[in-house]
């Protein structure tokens, strides 16, 4: 059953059941109207992996890794289901990249791939916000991918058998589908990311390890509507807001 954290129409931040049009806790449930969804975790970091599908290295011109790359997010990224994210003004390209994203339920250093799943609390889709324009100009992405509310997450986390070893990752803008793949064709998977990741930090529970993004992305747009759908856990919707 997946967790979601939501605020209930008394003000009150709750952990709660996700049951798709609705949420539940304690003997209640609650219309999505009613409340508001937050981000389904609370991290530290958002450790992202660059170039983790084969397509979408070749879409960037790029040679598929030797090992994974990697970069930061901050807390200040994050925003969550139903959000209207208001993007940087006067860029040329904001790029949407739908992602599997990992939730860590333990501390985790030094974890060797064979154990790194019973670190694992769960799945959630994440959109990878990037802007491209000054993300070219940077060596550390900050102006690139750190942001505000540059990493829709959510709505909700699903525990790992819920989320088959092939699930189907989909991203759409408007309703046109714009990127569609599987978890099957990561170049590292995740309990390799969570090996290499804890051999140089330590993951604290509730931090999030985003797996990579697949071939399709491109900008967005002022007023876009934007939804990633992860098999297993159910769809991340949010707006774009270009001032």
């Amino acid at each position: 059953m997946s967790g979601v954290r939501f605020r209930d129409p008394a003000g009150s931040v709750r952990e709660g059941t996700w049951h798709g049009d609705a949420v539940a806790f304690g003997g209640e449930t609650y219309d999505l109207d009613a409340v508001e969804v937050l981000p389904p975790c609370e991290p530290e970091k958002i450790v992202c992996v660059g170039l983790n599908y084969a397509d979408h290295a070749a879409e960037r011109g790029k040679d598929v890794p030797d090992r994974p790359l990697l970069f930061l997010k901050p807390p200040n990224t994050l925003s969550g289901h139903g959000d209207t994210v208001t993007l940087p003004a006067g860029k040329d390209r904001i790029d949407h990249e739908a992602e599997i994203a990992v939730v860590m339920g333990r501390s985790a250093r030094n974890v060797d791939a064979a154990d790194a799943m019973d670190y694992v609390a769960g799945f959630t889709p994440l959109n990878d916000l990037s802007n491209r324009d000054d993300q070219r100009e940077e060596t550390n992405w900050v102006r690139g991918k750190a942001f505000d509310n540059a990493a829709p997450v959510g709505p909700a986390v699903a525990p790992p058998a819920d989320v088959p070893s092939d699930a189907d990752i989909e991203l759409r803008v408007n309703g046109e589908v714009r990127q569609s793949s599987s978890r099957d064709q990561f170049i590292f998977s995740v309990p390799e990311l969570i090996e290499e990741i804890t051999t140089y930090l330590t993951l604290e529970p509730g931090d999030v390890v985003s797996t990579g993004t697949p071939s399709g992305v491109a900008p967005l747009a002022d007023g876009d509507s934007v939804e990633v759908d992860l098999e297993g856990v159910g769809t991340l919707e949010h707006d774009v807001r270009i001032p």
